[in-house]
């Protein structure tokens, strides 16, 4: 077993294993670290006492440790099929998505009925925004699980994932049935609820979630979300402060819970407190996901530079006829499901949510250099790509509304690739959505993104995002046709809705429908941070929300009296 040089190592390391199995049976993981480091420093090549003291760190909440020692055990034995796992967890909990990905791939080819690493390896390709990878990865979890908890919450979250949420409810419902004690398929129901609109049933599923599990306090996110917290709710807001001294707390749990606490003490009026918990909840996410603004404003120099007039001229030779899709753009926090709420009303539009396909498709056509009208080029080249492109957007729209005349994408960041979409489908609508800047940038710094949105949530990063997206709009502006590029201010749409809703579904070429002036009464889930709002008629609370904070904006103040 041994591959030390020392010869009176295995005499010494089998009371070090004694000692450190009983404390491991006893409950007492912390305590069988010493034991085990000092079994693992007399036999540094052994592959099980470095998993197994590995595993005793990763219980403790000591990730680095952890992952050291993992390593080394893969590194030793590279076909330890269950090393390979739980470094997997290691990574994941320090944040680190895509070596936590390669850790569960190595572990599932290693050992394929290891229904865990499928279900993790799920969940975080799906925070990705890969759908149909994470559909299969839950389908091969569902299938060696079973019956088994993770086998079951497999098959619901593929469920979920198709939309089939109808099916997902019953799948969940069937598991807390079996497994009462399931925190997890407390927190997928409460989500699901709260896509429905079903507010109260959703606030108990994520308390009974927490109450197992206190390890998933990041559920008090959506729980205050649910509704507006009143005086009553002080014991909620002693829980949440007293949950952010959970030991083990993962890193997203503990940006979250910040997030939760900011937003209790704005619905209570304390806007200093909030403005401290969003600052802090900023700091989490800058540990882990630092934004290079420098390179961003390059990227959009490059996008301007390629995007030239003379180019988007070429739109109705290179692109599609088809008018389906329905792009509804601008900075997140702006307006954009409350207008994709709006238009999907119409009897004859279909919602597709935030899809990911421009982002892929325009990050592969930006890192190739490929335009189409450079003499150097191959024209023909590009001309395929579009081709390509347009026809699998369109067979994705169907696939999510196959009889609808309009179906809309509501991905914010679209806003990148305008110019690529116009010229794929000239006769498309691209409807950009404004707010006042700063009023922006404060929602998006109260709100929690999925880890697939690289983009910063505060600080002097997001102003400076803020100033590129602003520069690129300006270009859309200047070279996109006005019948082709509407744009929506919040502020005009919140102060007297049906003029601009008017204009919106005439702009999407659609006979008009009082249905959208009803955007509250839409039942189709919501799956973004906006759940609570979309099922409120149309309010003017949110403008010049900025002004409660004035005295906390830090470096935002920049962006007062900033035209967007």
């Amino acid at each position: 077993m041994s591959h030390s040089s020392n010869p009176a190592a295995p005499q010494r390391v089998a009371p070090l294993l004694a000692l450190a199995t009983e404390l491991l049976r006893a409950g007492r993981p912390g305590d069988a670290i010493a034991p085990l480091r000092n079994a693992a420093l007399l036999q540094p090549s052994n592959a099980i006492i470095q998993h197994d003291l590995g595993l005793a760190c990763l219980e403790v909440g000591r990730i680095p440790d952890a992952i050291a020692a993992l390593q080394l055990a893969v590194a030793s034995n590279p076909r330890y099929a269950d090393a390979h796992f739980r470094l997997g967890i290691a990574l994941e909990k320090l944040g680190n998505v895509g070596g936590a990905i390669a850790a569960y791939d190595r572990a599932t080819q290693l050992l394929p009925s290891l229904t865990e690493a499928w279900f993790r390896a799920g969940a975080l390709v799906y925070t990705l925004g890969h759908r149909n990878e994470a559909i299969s990865c839950f389908r091969r979890a569902a299938a060696t699980g079973g019956r088994n908890s993770f086998g079951r919450l497999a098959k619901a979250r593929a469920l979920l994932i198709e939309d089939r949420n109808q099916e997902a409810e019953r799948a969940l419902r069937e598991t807390l049935v079996a497994d009462p004690k399931n925190a997890m398929a407390y927190d997928l129901l409460g989500n699901l609820l709260s896509e429905f609109g079903r507010f109260d049933e959703a606030r108990a599923c994520f308390e009974r979630a927490i109450a197992i599990s206190p390890l998933l306090s990041g559920s008090y996110y959506d729980l205050v979300r649910c509704r507006p917290l009143t005086s009553h709710d002080d014991g909620l807001l002693q829980a949440m402060q007293a949950a952010l001294a959970t030991p083990g707390l993962e890193t997203g749990q503990r940006l979250r819970l910040h997030l939760a606490i900011g937003k209790a003490e704005e619905d209570l009026g304390d806007y200093a407190l909030a403005m401290q918990h969003f600052d802090a909840a900023d700091a989490v996410r800058r540990g882990t996901a630092p934004f290079n603004s420098a390179a961003f404003s390059t990227q959009i120099d490059r996008l301007i530079a390629r995007c030239t007039p003379q180019w988007i001229a070429q739109a109705p030779e290179l692109g599609s006829s088809d008018r389906t899709p329905v792009l509804i753009i601008g900075m997140p926090r702006s307006g954009t499901t409350l207008v994709e709420q709006i238009v999907s009303m119409h009897p004859e539009v279909g919602a597709g949510a935030e899809l990911h396909f421009w982002n892929q498709r325009g990050a592969a056509w930006h890192r190739s250099g490929v335009t189409g009208n450079a003499a150097a080029e191959t024209p023909f080249v590009f001309s395929e790509f579009l081709t390509k492109a347009a026809a699998d957007y369109l067979g994705l729209l169907r696939t999510i509304a196959p009889k609808a005349a309009r179906v809309t994408d509501k991905m914010p960041f679209n806003f990148l690739w305008a110019g690529l979409i116009h010229v794929a489908f000239p006769r498309a609508i691209i409807i950009h959505c404004r707010r006042a800047a700063v009023d922006t940038a404060l929602s998006i710094h109260q709100t929690h993104f999925r880890p697939d949105m690289v983009f910063p949530t505060g600080g002097a990063e997001l102003v400076a995002y803020f100033r590129s997206y602003q520069r690129l709009v300006d270009h859309w502006r200047s070279v996109l046709h006005e019948d082709c590029f509407l744009e929506v201010d919040y502020e005009d749409l919140t102060r007297e809705p049906e003029p601009v809703i008017r204009r919106i579904v005439a702009a999407c070429g659609l006979a008009w429908d009082d249905a959208c002036l009803r955007p509250e009464s839409n039942p189709r889930t919501v799956n973004t941070p906006s759940k609570w709002q979309a099922r409120q008629p149309i309010y003017r609370t949110s403008v010049e929300r900025w002004r409660r904070y004035e005295p906390w904006l830090g470096p935002l103040r920049a962006l007062v009296d900033h035209e967007s």
